[in-house]
């Protein structure tokens, strides 16, 4: 197995292509390579349509899948509201590849899910164009205004329950029909591109959501859908008005603008750590009946605590989870890295750019091949677990990949 990575900041849209391509040939040593992975700003929107068959025909034989982004990266940097192009290449020995393309309206249908397992996989081999098999690990990519939502995931994870799902929304576009998405030799406007892969591959998921939590965990008494009346048997408001008047002052700057409602994740356990929620966005306050809105999906007795997102958090808890994984086999070109952070991270955060690819870089290989797109939702499993895959927001989320056996 071998990777690499390229990045172009060329404006022109052909120039670009010519180095970035390049430079992959350069890195792979001028053998094949088995899945290209590609990522295109808005400024290349009126050629990226021309990125499959260009790719196709530089990279002869390859899978072509990845989709537009406001912000693209690779390498350690990431172009954020300028032209980028950030591509990857592998070689993928022992590895099988099935790329697909399912618009909104071909996707199984979660309420026509059964109990049976076996029938969910069935319907999703279907949607995919699976034969079936081991479980595969799914990268996927989707237009947000046109995707199926969270409820796809879930019937994902019933199908393939010990396959990783990553992957990310596209963004930089305002309206329907503005994003791009590449699967083989085809663009597309709605619906999801993905690549299935079974084989002589592992991947770890790292998702760091950058929030840390504030106040004491706390029950759900009373609840409807997801608006919470009651936390511990107060008014949700009442509690929520009581936390801010014991922040400091700087926490209630941000907790104006950046305040999150986490839920654990975990029913059995007793003792809560940051990695323990599921962090979700708060959606309103209704001080008349008491009410807060929340983006969350609740169950009976949910354990929630309020949680707040900082750039400080958000280093801390990214530098913390990579330094689980340690440096990559000293920079082994066998292993390779995607990432998707938040179009709400990047500068905007941190006040700097390439922050997130820089720390993933300083932490697991200066020369780890690493690219990826800002996302407008992110895709990724949370927790110990990883039993279940959720969208995300304020997240990076990164998938690292590694042969399972040497060949």
């Amino acid at each position: 197995m071998r990777w690499s990575s390229s990045i172009s900041d060329a404006a022109e849209f052909s120039t670009a292509l010519d180095r970035a391509t390049s430079e992959l040939h350069e890195q792979l040593d001028g053998q094949s390579a088995d899945l290209v992975l590609v990522f295109a700003s808005r400024e290349h929107q009126h050629r990226c349509h021309e990125l499959p068959a260009a790719l196709g025909s530089a990279f002869e034989g390859a899978l072509v899948l990845g989709c537009s982004g406001s912000g693209v990266l690779a390498n350690g940097r990431e172009l954020e509201g300028s032209a980028g192009l950030a591509i990857a290449a592998a070689q993928l020995p022992g590895v099988e590849l099935t790329g697909f393309h399912v618009p909104a309206e071909r996707t199984p249908d979660p309420a026509e899910a059964g109990d049976d397992p076996a029938d969910e996989r069935a319907r999703w081999n279907h949607a995919l164009g699976l034969a079936d098999g081991p479980d595969p690990h799914l990268l996927l990519f989707a237009d947000p205004f046109t995707w199926s939502g969270a409820e796809l995931l879930d019937g994902l994870d019933r199908a393939y329950p010990s396959g990783v799902k990553i992957g990310g929304l596209c963004s930089g576009g305002g309206r329907p029909g503005e994003h791009r998405l590449f699967c083989d030799q085809a663009t597309h406007h709605r619906g999801m591109v993905g690549v299935a892969m079974r084989g002589n591959l592992e991947i770890d998921a790292v998702v760091a959501q950058g929030c840390r939590p504030i106040g004491v965990p706390m029950f759900v008494t009373r609840h409807q859908e997801q608006v919470i009346f009651e936390l511990d048997g107060r008014p949700a408001v009442q509690v929520l008005q009581h936390l801010f008047d014991t922040l400091t002052p700087s926490e209630r700057a941000k907790a104006r603008n950046s305040l999150f409602l986490g839920v654990v994740m975990d029913p059995r356990r007793e003792v809560y750590d940051q990695g323990d929620f599921l962090v979700r966005n708060l959606i309103g306050v209704d001080p008349h009946s008491g009410a807060i809105g929340t983006a969350a999906q609740l169950h009976k007795n949910a354990v929630v605590q309020f949680h707040l997102r900082d750039a400080e958090t958000s280093a801390a808890e990214l530098r913390a989870l990579l330094a689980e994984h340690g440096k990559l086999r000293a920079n082994d070109p066998s292993v390779g890295a995607l990432l998707f952070p938040c179009v709400g991270r990047g500068k905007g955060l941190y006040g700097k750019p390439d922050h997130d690819s820089a720390l993933t870089r300083e932490l697991l290989g200066a020369k780890l091949p690493l690219a990826g797109f800002f996302c407008n939702g992110e895709i990724g499993p949370v927790g110990s677990a990883q039993a279940r895959t959720f969208l995300h927001g304020y997240t990076s989320a990164l998938m690292l990949f590694r042969p399972a056996r040497m060949i």
